[in-house]
């Protein structure tokens, strides 16, 4: 592959330290004892919140009211595509009977988890979107119990926005509480919640190494990291489009890292001229840190072929993926790691963020390499069961007990040996067989 940088990343993307897990670690052991009382404590220290973690009914009917219409009305046409894309997802996790052979039946079912607790991050930004794209997703895929966690913004607690928007899509409760605090009380059932099954939704490095801690006894929909995109334009891209695309996501935070591979040289140079106006143009907060993003972590990479740009783009595996070039089916066709793949000039990585339908909660970090993001599939149990009829028995035993005796598995032959109402003797062990890790029969 013949490719030129024409911007590297002057850091690697961080991810989280020692101390950070070794922190969340602490946390968790306090809750684990404490319970409830450490969330509270926690909540106070860390948040300043005195007010119940539990948010009452009327507090969560009363904030439809305090939503502009117009925010209102967003927020049910995201939630709506969102609802639709998953219970199209639904529809496709099949259940099925097939006879193998003849008296021997098996079959899959999809069952829903019990249990989900669906974590909306706060800090600079009321994440709205984020609480459709986990909540709304687990209610399409069936899941009984739904509580969703938030920490507060001051002293009013809970943005009325998120507070609606979480309703909308179908929270049974919702709670109070930030970080590690929240993750542990979903996990751990405290507040009224059952116990979750899975606990799903983007967070800060605390909120993903404390899900990660609690992964086993509870699923997690993945461990994430900074957001991150790539986007890949030929000579037909618009810079100025290509530009605000890449300012867009570099606006996720500083540790975000934004990528342009093209293979035309002109459009690399212009983009790179004109991001530096694209940040002075966002909120102060906002273009600091995605400034930030791009001077640390921002590469521009020019190719030969568009060959070579899918690639490039495969061996990234990016959380987001944006093709700004001609022949859109060649693309789709080609590429084969990304989190979410956005087809198209006007198919904006922003939609697929807030309200276009398939799930935002992606891979990051390359995970894309092997998994792909949260969607029904997370909140469902695919299992298997089987059946056996009298004539299936003589093949399926002897089957089984051959590879069993082969396998050096007595029990198992003679568990399959006794369908066929076979007999045998006792088992009788070489003398010193067991010392030497033998432990064949003499029949």
């Amino acid at each position: 592959m013949s490719v030129e940088i024409l911007k590297s990343a002057r850091t690697a993307p961080a991810a989280a330290g020692r101390d950070t897990a070794d922190a969340v670690a602490l946390m968790l052991a306090r809750l684990a004892r404490e319970g409830e009382a450490a969330a509270r404590d926690y909540a106070r220290r860390f948040d300043g919140w005195e007010g119940p973690v539990e948010v009452p009914e009327a507090a969560i009917r009363a904030a439809a009211a305090q939503v502009p219409a117009e925010l209102r009305q967003a927020i049910g046409y995201a939630h709506d595509n969102i609802r639709r894309f998953a219970e199209a997802q639904r529809a496709t996790a099949m259940e099925f009977e097939v006879e193998l052979r003849p008296g021997l039946i098996a079959g899959q079912r999809q069952i829903p988890l019990a249990a989900a607790g669906c974590y909306v991050p706060g800090g600079r930004y009321a994440h709205i979107a984020s609480a459709l794209m986990s909540i709304a997703t687990a209610r399409a895929a069936g899941v009984a119990d739904i509580t969703a966690c938030s920490p507060p913004r001051g002293a009013a607690g809970i943005p009325p926005a998120l507070l609606y928007a979480m309703a909308l899509a179908g929270a049974d409760r919702v709670l109070v509480l930030g970080g590690v605090p929240a993750v542990a009380a979903m996990a751990q059932g405290l507040f009224g919640a059952p116990a979750a099954d899975i606990l799903v939704g983007p967070g800060n490095a605390y909120v993903a190494e404390a899900k990660r801690q609690l992964f086993g006894p509870v699923g997690i929909d993945m461990y994430a990291g900074p957001t991150d995109v790539l986007i890949l334009a030929d000579a037909g891209a618009d810079p100025e489009t290509v530009a605000w695309d890449l300012a867009a996501q570099a606006e996720h935070g500083a540790t975000s890292p934004v990528w342009l591979v093209t293979d035309h040289r002109p459009l690399a140079e212009e983009v790179l001229r004109r991001l530096p106006a694209c940040f002075d143009q966002l909120p102060e907060v906002n273009g600091s840190a995605a400034r930030t993003a791009w001077d640390d972590l921002g590469e521009v990479t020019l190719c030969s072929s568009r060959e070579e740009m899918a690639a490039l783009a495969d061996a990234y595996a990016p959380e987001h993926l944006h093709v700004q070039a001609g022949d859109l089916p060649w693309w789709r066709q080609r590429l084969t790691a990304y989190g979410s793949l956005f087809l198209g000039a006007e198919t904006t990585v922003a939609f697929g963020d807030k309200a276009a339908g398939p799930n935002h909660v992606l891979p990051t970090g390359r995970a894309a390499r092997y998994t792909g993001g949260l969607s029904v599939h997370k909140f469902l149990k695919t299992v298997t069961w089987q059946r056996v009829e009298e004539q299936a028995l003589p093949e399926l035993a002897r089957a089984t007990a051959t590879i069993s005796r082969a396998e050096g598995m007595e029990g198992h032959a003679r568990s399959a040996d006794l369908r066929l109402g076979h007999a045998h003797p006792p088992l009788r062990l070489v003398k010193g067989s067991h010392e030497r890790g033998e432990g064949r029969s003499r029949l």
